[in-house]
């Protein structure tokens, strides 16, 4: 039987490109023999399993696509979608089978990536790390597990990334098994304040935004370097953005990757300075 609940199922076309886009720049993507990706509760609709298809083919275009959902009708909905579509026959494939986080998949093959994103919000935060384990065995050396959470149009986003910890491996993130960094996505036009990411922010994390809390401690450097570099605005909201995330990195917090990432509103925070094992 598939482990897992069924969860809402909402979604939206064009709802998870920021993450889509995060996913696309991973080495062990590129690197792969086998690039084989999971989209892990894909929801009510195969729209963005067939976006992050579409999005990840610009850079592997031989990588498959497996959706995988524990309730039987979206599965077949979503078969249903790939004949109107006409892309039962697409290649390289992209299937829809029925699995939960035991991550079922054929002739022993295990996924470099494997997207799951808005399921876990729906749990209880005691049932996060067997479902990471659970995912997390069913990887590649050097996969990457995104876990995250967005709201209803893509706007404010945020993904935890987990590595089965592989010494050596091909895009792997760290070398241990488990959580490697939080990354929070927003839409710096209109932004008023960081911290809105609190909101979506992944199950683990969610309930320890509370003072005293690391998780806290970032949402709050957050807010008070972007309203500190209020003026930078002038020259649009990226600079701004860029100037909050230095600020960020000069002053302690471990901020991974570059400017490049920055310009797109992204920050990404290696897993130690939250204060999670």
């Amino acid at each position: 039987m598939p482990v897992g609940n069924i969860t809402r199922g909402t979604t939206n076309p064009n709802r998870l490109r920021r993450v889509d886009r995060w996913i696309s720049t991973l080495p062990v993507l590129r690197h792969t023999k086998d690039p084989l990706v999971v989209d892990l509760g894909f929801g009510a609709s195969a729209v963005t399993t067939v976006e992050l298809r579409e999005r990840l083919l610009h850079v592997r275009p031989d990588v498959e696509v497996v959706g995988l959902e524990i309730d039987p009708a979206r599965v077949e909905s979503a078969r249903a979608d790939l004949r109107k579509w006409g892309m039962v026959d697409a290649h390289p494939p992209l299937s829809f089978e029925l699995g939960g986080f035991e991550t079922p998949l054929p002739d022993a093959r295990r996924a470099c990536v494997i997207r799951a994103f808005n399921v876990l919000r729906q749990y209880d935060e005691s049932a996060v790390d067997a479902a990471w384990q659970s995912m997390l065995a069913a990887m590649q050396p050097g996969g990457v597990l995104v876990d995250g959470t967005c709201d209803e149009i893509g706007r404010v986003a945020t993904w935890i990334s987990l590595t089965p910890g592989a010494l050596g491996a091909p895009g792997a993130l760290g070398t241990a098994s488990g959580p490697q960094s939080l990354t929070i996505s927003l839409r710096l036009d209109g932004l008023e304040a960081p911290s809105i990411a609190a909101e979506r922010l992944p199950k683990a994390l969610i309930h320890h935004n509370v003072a005293g809390d690391p998780v806290n401690a970032l949402m709050t450097d957050l807010d008070r370097w972007w309203s500190i570099h209020t003026g930078l605005g002038t020259f649009g909201a990226s600079q701004r953005w860029i100037a909050t995330v230095e600020s960020m990195k000069a002053n302690g917090w471990p901020v991974l990757a570059g400017r490049t990432r920055w310009r797109l509103g992204e920050i990404t925070i290696a897993w130690g300075a939250l204060g999670r094992v």
